[in-house]
């Protein structure tokens, strides 16, 4: 077929497509709009309490002791092949079974994973790494340099530059969006995949389309769309919008020390810090509208009954997309958000008997 008569039988395709992606950015920038309004009350708000702290963010000179526990495992940075970044890393049980690789969320670090590293590394190679943009790791500032691509290259980098063929990939919020993608991309170097509290895209933006629900439980998300103004909002009155986010009695972390709090605000509170983090969400509706996805890799879903961020009826859409046996899924009564430190001894348990087989 001649290729004008394919261009111009394609070319009503192509313009509702863009005229469908306009109809979203433009209400993608209104609801941000919106969100700016509502934070910027919530921030200002938290400076008139607390007049003392200021309206800057407080950079902290030191790290915290807990960030350097020796029983956590060993510090080290990896160059990585496809980009030259280098990824800083906490390793322990080399030699004691296969990898299992951790990918941390947003706002934490490689830190939220203590309990799993103390927990798996008589049997495992355990590897929690800081994504690119966070912690010790490189912070590129461009917002380009966060797309879902680029993040998967380097997990993928992170599995064969470790001499490893193939990984547990446990992962949690942003790392488990990254998570999902990467065992669609590159199954063969995932060879079981524990989920946490997290929903694959795809799935994320049919579920919310038909739940409008959950677009306001995501309004953050709409928020981080803008530049710089988010950066600013979550560093009034020294980070307190962070703060109440991983401490709240409700929807936080609980029995959250102050030492551990300050374990997640040491590397956000340095200049830039929060930048690299929040470029990951600027890069979120870069792909829309995305095609349903069916997954296969053999997951462990770990959800929280109350999480405060993603309806409790994404576990079942999730499981919809699933090849038939491959799906093992859980709900923890009670449970929010934050569940690899929150309930650390059942999600142990619902691992365990997971990867049982490969273990032994």
């Amino acid at each position: 077929m001649p290729e004008l008569v394919v261009t111009a039988l394609l070319a009503p395709s192509r313009l509702t497509l863009k005229l469908l992606r306009a109809f979203m950015w433009s209400l993608v920038f209104s609801a941000a709009l919106v969100a700016a309004a509502v934070y910027g009350c919530i921030a200002l708000t938290h400076v008139l309490c607390r007049p003392r702290r200021g309206c800057c963010g407080r950079p902290r000179r030191t790290p915290p002791a807990c960030l350097s526990d020796p029983t956590l495992g060993e510090h080290c940075f990896l160059t990585l092949r496809s980009s030259g970044l280098r990824l800083h890393f906490v390793s322990a049980g080399r030699g004691n079974g296969p990898l299992m690789l951790f990918l941390h969320g947003f706002p934490e670090n490689w830190f939220s994973w203590r309990y799993q590293l103390q927990e798996f590394q008589s049997r495992c190679h355990v590897v929690a790494v800081d994504l690119r943009g966070y912690g010790s790791s490189d912070a590129p500032r461009d917002v380009d340099c966060y797309t879902i691509d680029l993040l998967m290259a380097d997990v993928q980098d992170v599995i064969l530059g470790l001499g490893y063929s193939k990984c547990v990939l446990v992962a949690h919020d942003w790392g488990a969006l990254l998570a999902w993608n990467f065992s669609i991309y590159y199954p063969s170097l995932v060879e079981r995949m524990v989920v946490v509290s997290a929903a694959p895209m795809s799935v994320y933006q049919d579920y919310s389309m038909h739940h409008i629900g959950q677009f306001f439980r995501s309004n953050y998300m709409f928020l981080f769309q803008l530049p710089w103004l988010p950066e600013k909002l979550l560093s009034m009155s020294d980070f307190q919008i962070l703060k109440t986010t991983l401490t709240h009695h409700k929807r936080g972390i609980p029995h959250l020390t102050p030492n551990e709090l300050e374990a997640f605000l040491y590397d956000f509170s340095q200049p830039g810090g929060l930048t690299g983090p929040l470029n990951y969400y600027r890069n979120l509706f870069r792909n829309f509208p995305l095609e349903p996805q069916e997954l296969a890799t053999p997951t462990l879903l770990l959800w929280g009954e109350k999480d405060p961020y993603f309806e409790q009826g994404l576990v079942g859409a999730i499981s919809s997309h699933f090849v038939p046996g491959r799906l093992e899924a859980h709900i923890f009564p009670g449970a929010g958000h934050w569940i690899p430190q929150s309930h650390p001894k059942e999600m142990h348990q619902c691992m365990w008997a997971f990867l049982q087989d490969l273990l032994d």
